[in-house]
């Protein structure tokens, strides 16, 4: 997926409130771009860092930009900066992209794709719902991975997360009824070889995401080439429990 407009680079200068980054931008104005990312980032929002920004194709939002990248100068995985997706709309917008390309092989062979399908008893959005035929349905969640060790193993989520939680139970639920049900994590920096459930954040996530793969529920991991121009979903890696 290409970026509909060119990025704007800068200087991040401080991430306020989850929502909110101040930017320096390369042409020496202070700007404060929308940061689709309610997860602690660690690691992703050191002060300093070079980002980079899209701009806002509506005229009637509020903040004019969304922040969309960081290079990351000291990854614990890799000696040189690394380039990483911290907007975790992308991820979805990557993962049906694929699976409608049939780029995803576990997951190919669907005649239709859908987004954002209400579903379960928890009053759940899912991220993608692929059919096939009448009956045959697989219901994918889609997660961003950012965090990274300095064994090169990412790990979701980066903090504590209920609705993660409810996702996995939504799942559960879908696996047992019948249905086909799987976790997808969306890798978006190139230092991370394998990914598991952060224990160490949310050791109720981990514990849940074990419980339903015991049902069924399958466990994916794709990661994406990342470039100011783009970013696509590329290899599979392998997934740890």
């Amino acid at each position: 997926m290409r970026f509909p407009a060119p990025l704007i680079s800068g200087t991040l200068l401080l991430r306020e409130k989850r929502f909110l980054a101040h930017v320096r931008l390369d042409d020496g104005r202070t700007v404060v771009a929308h940061t689709n990312n309610t997860g602690a980032m660690r690691g992703c929002s050191t002060p300093g860092s070079r980002v980079w920004l899209s701009p806002a194709d509506n005229p009637q939002r509020k903040l004019k930009w969304t922040w969309e990248l960081i290079s990351i100068a000291d990854s614990p995985a890799s000696p040189t900066p690394v380039l990483a997706g911290i907007n975790t709309i992308l991820p979805n917008r990557l993962a049906a992209e694929a699976l409608r390309d049939e780029r995803i092989a576990p997951l190919a062979g669907y005649d239709r794709v859908r987004t954002e399908v209400r579903y379960g008893t928890e009053k759940s959005r899912i991220d993608v719902l692929l059919e096939r035929g009448e009956h045959e349905r697989c219901w994918v969640e889609v997660k961003n991975v950012t965090l990274v060790d300095a064994d090169g193993r990412g790990s979701f989520p980066d903090s504590p997360s209920e609705r993660g939680r409810k996702h996995l139970r939504e799942l559960g639920a879908m696996a047992e009824a019948g249905d086909r049900a799987a976790v997808l994590f969306v890798v978006q920096r190139a230092d991370i070889v394998s990914v598991e459930p952060a224990d160490a954040v949310d050791p109720e996530y981990g514990a849940e995401l074990r419980r339903v793969a015991a049902l069924g529920v399958e466990v994916l991991a794709w990661q994406a080439d990342v470039t100011v121009q783009g970013v696509t979903l590329e290899r599979e890696l392998p997934v740890r429990l």
